[in-house]
């Protein structure tokens, strides 16, 4: 169970959804009761079935940048950037009009410190320093910087969505962002969200679910795979993460009740159990979660998630196996497999209670 290998399985690329479902709530949802085992096969809207009035709804509010900027260098030569800590970049501007973001490169030659960067008339860059993989640069905005990056960017989907020419056919600014998106700063969408519609939200919330939301700014790390072959070795990039004082009252109030937590996303199971405090209290506050979750992990927030169907070897798949078992999971992603659902970002769900 600590292997990596483990921790893989064979998938048909045909069952990676390239595009989103044409509508939200409409995708597939597998429903695992671990208590059972039993497994039941639905529609996301049926969800609103699934859900007692007494459940709390817990919510990743994050909303993806355009972090996707394609430029020149100063000799010409095709540099693409993706920015790394947008939601906390801003705090360390040394000047008006100067930015300073982390950032991955990809270029035919690895740009050295001084290296000017060309987005367009308004958008210049500098890298500062290269280390441990990341760029630090530096932007010169004639104007202001959020407008000319949600002009130029792109939104940075996953490297296994591959349309070709066809990449903007779905208008992903829209689709790979949860409806609730609030809190810029994310490179990556936490996908189990996608699946809800304003109007079922409002449905789930007439009925008496309690929807509590919570901010982890989704980082690249979410792309990275697991080299380790022993996965505890393996470290988790942090990300950062808010929890309000009402959230985290809400979900204590919730606890104390006995009602129970269902996290939409791994993202959401992630940032709860990183805020337990020493009191078994979900703690409110700021900061860095770098909380690692694999079988063998004692949940002490987290009641029931909703989650996406996830890459071979990738931490996420780990933190459900955690939370299902890992035999049961692969056999589960057998079944899933066997029933055409699709799987990864744009792909269909499942409900585990």
């Amino acid at each position: 169970m600590h292997s990596l290998h483990d921790y893989q399985y064979e998938l048909s690329e045909k069952l990676i959804a390239q595009e989103p479902a044409k509508e939200r709530d409409q995708s597939k949802l597998l429903v695992l009761n671990r208590k059972t085992d039993r497994v039941a096969h639905h529609r996301f809207h049926n969800l609103f079935d699934l859900l007692s009035p007494a459940d709390v709804l817990v919510i990743n509010n994050t909303e993806v940048i355009p972090g996707r900027l394609v430029g020149r260098k100063e000799t010409g030569g095709r540099i693409e950037i993706l920015l790394l800590d947008y939601a906390i970049g801003d705090k360390k501007r040394p000047a008006k009009n100067i930015y300073i973001f982390n950032c991955l490169v990809k270029a035919s030659k690895q740009p050295k410190p001084g290296t000017r960067l060309y987005f367009d008339e308004e958008l210049k860059g500098e890298i500062v320093s290269f280390q441990g993989g990341i760029h630090r640069i530096k932007f010169f905005c004639n104007g202001d910087f959020n407008d000319r990056l949600y002009q130029l960017g792109q939104i940075p989907l996953p490297p296994y969505i591959k349309r070709g020419l066809h990449r903007k056919s779905c208008g992903d600014r829209l689709a790979y962002q949860t409806v609730y998106a609030s809190q810029k700063g994310a490179v990556a969408a936490p996908t189990a969200g996608l699946h809800f519609s304003k109007i079922l939200l409002k449905r789930l919330s007439s009925k008496g679910v309690k929807i509590v939301p919570i901010t982890l700014h989704v980082g690249y790390g979410t792309f990275l795979p697991v080299r380790e072959t022993d996965i505890r070795h393996h470290r988790m990039h942090s990300e950062w993460y808010h929890i309000t004082k009402e959230s985290a009252g809400a979900l204590n109030r919730a606890r104390k009740d006995n009602c129970r937590i269902v996290a939409v996303g791994t993202t959401s199971v992630r940032t709860l159990e990183f805020a337990v405090n020493s009191d078994g209290e979900i703690a409110p506050g700021s900061g860095r979660c770098d909380l690692f979750i694999y079988p063998g992990f004692k949940f002490q927030a987290v009641d029931a998630m909703i989650t996406n169907f996830h890459l071979p070897g990738s931490t996420l798949l780990m933190l459900v196996a955690a939370f299902v078992g890992l035999k049961k999971l692969l056999d589960i992603y057998q079944e899933a497999a066997k029933k055409v659902y699709r799987f990864y970002s744009y792909g269909d769900a499942m409900f585990i209670t």
